[in-house]
């Protein structure tokens, strides 16, 4: 059976909360993290908890009528690309960009990541993010894994091991900087 994308927008969800859930205590914030599928049936911002910044990992861009008073990003890339393989240079270059964005011109939470149908694309984002920000990798996972549709353990710990040590990962952009942005607070 195929997702249903008529009902809004597929596998969408508060990243904090679920790894708070799968974790059983509070190890994020909630309401700074989100990620789902295309937005394309969404009928209103309330539908995806009133994101700030959208960030479109889809190769089209977002229809002009699901803006829903955010900031937008588009981060578009080929499919001739496997976007598990982080260590391969195109996706490297692809999530630095994004990482750039998140440190240098996001400023408006909540922040949801989102492509076709929120899992390929937005669960290595997510992934990465969540790396970066310390969560522990079998919450990644578990996180991951949540995702309707066909997902692979095998996969996304393909792109973790790819990734290695994000401080060298991430050759233009301050972990740091994103963890403070993102576990204390984006400026107001």
């Amino acid at each position: 059976m195929g997702l249903d994308y008529s009902k809004g927008c597929v596998n969408f969800r508060d990243v904090g909360e679920c790894v708070n859930l799968l974790a059983g205590r509070d190890v994020l914030p909630l309401g700074v993290i989100l990620r789902g599928g295309k937005l394309d049936s969404t009928d209103s911002g309330e539908q995806i908890c009133c994101p700030g910044t959208i960030i479109n990992l889809r190769k089209g861009p977002d229809p002009a009528d699901k803006m829903f008073d955010a900031d937008h990003w588009h981060f578009p890339i080929s499919n001739d690309h496997e976007k598990y393989d982080t260590t391969d240079r195109v996706v490297k270059r692809w999530l630095n960009d994004i990482f750039a964005c998140l440190e240098n011109q996001v400023v408006r939470s909540p922040v949801l990541f989102h492509c076709t149908s929120g899992k390929d694309r937005t669960g290595v984002v997510v992934a990465v993010l969540l790396t970066v920000l310390g969560i522990d990798r079998e919450l990644i996972i578990q996180e991951y894994l949540w995702s309707d549709g066909e997902v692979s353990r095998d996969l996304i710990e393909q792109s973790l091991d790819g990734l290695g040590d994000p401080v060298a990962y991430f050759h233009k952009v301050d972990p740091q900087a994103i963890r403070k942005k993102f576990l204390d607070g984006f400026p107001t």
